[in-house]
Order: structure tokens, then C-alpha cells, then sequence
């Protein structure tokens, strides 16, 4: 979850949904590779996602705990393959230090039509229903931050 200076949240609109779709955002996510930490995944994935680089972050803080979620049924067999149900998940909460200019997801590998920043309660409604909850549960645990600003 990366926060900007006023406290909203870095949501991008998944380029593999169809253009026009309200429910296609999401935050910046990804896979460990082997040999990562959690936190170093992280910070990778933010930089190819986004273009955000690490050292225009600061880490507030990791997730007390790992996040699971499952695909519907109707999803299994269209995402990765098949190969996998759901994920698992460790959450960061991210402060971005840069500018907006500087967020660029023309990436090597773009995951993201368009980006913005977006309030908590926002960012909800826009992102897939089954992702609903895990999102709602990182809104929660770090209720706090989003009460911050930088």
C-alpha cells in the first residue's frame, strides 16, 4: 500500500481488464523470487509495476500477519494457467517521498492501463469483489497511517 503525502493510496487500473471496466484497480503486487525477503519483493515490485525506486520510499510498516484470498470459481481455470487458487499475501505500508511525475507504469512489463490516487473507501469499490476483503483487512491494520499525512 503505497500512501502519498495527503495519505491516499497508489491504485492502478489492470491493463488485462477490458478498457471502460469500474472494478479493475488494485494496488502494486507480486510474487517473492527465491532469495528475496518479503519487504525486498516489495520494493521490486513496486519499481516494475510503477517505477517508484526504493530509494523514494520509506517502509512504515509490514503487515502483522500473512493474507489470503481465493479466486471464484469461475476464475480458476482463466488466471495463471489454472496452476493456482488464490494467494497469499504480505502487506507493506509504503510512503511515496517523489513526485507524481516520477511515477511512471510504462514499465518493461506494463501491468496498469492508468493510475491515481485514491481515498480507502474509493479504492473498494473500484477493485474486484473478491478482493474485497483482504483489502478492507489492510485498510484496517493500517488505519492509523492513512490518517497521516507526510
Amino acid at each position: 500500500m503505497v500512501l502519498n503525502g495527503d495519505g491516499r493510496i497508489f491504485a492502478g487500473q489492470r491493463l488485462d481488464a477490458p478498457a471502460g471496466m469500474h472494478a479493475a484497480w488494485q494496488m502494486p503486487q507480486g510474487g517473492i523470487d527465491p532469495g528475496e525477503t518479503p519487504a525486498q519483493a516489495a520494493l521490486r515490485e513496486l519499481r516494475e509495476e510503477t517505477g517508484i525506486s526504493p530509494s523514494a520510499v520509506d517502509i512504515l510498516r509490514e503487515s502483522d500477519h500473512w493474507r489470503d484470498y481465493e479466486l471464484p470459481a469461475h476464475l480458476v481455470t482463466k488466471l495463471w494457467n489454472g496452476a493456482y487458487r488464490g494467494q497469499t499475501q504480505r502487506w507493506f505500508a509504503i510512503r511515496y517521498r517523489g513526485p507524481d511525475i516520477a511515477i511512471s507504469i510504462e514499465t518493461e512489463e506494463p501491468e496498469f492501463r492508468e493510475w491515481a490516487w485514491m481515498a480507502p473507501d474509493e479504492l473498494v469499490t473500484k477493485i474486484v469483489p473478491f478482493k474485497r476483503d483482504t483489502y478492507t483487512g489492510v485498510f484496517d491494520e493500517f488505519a492509523d497511517l492513512l490518517k497521516q499525512t507526510a
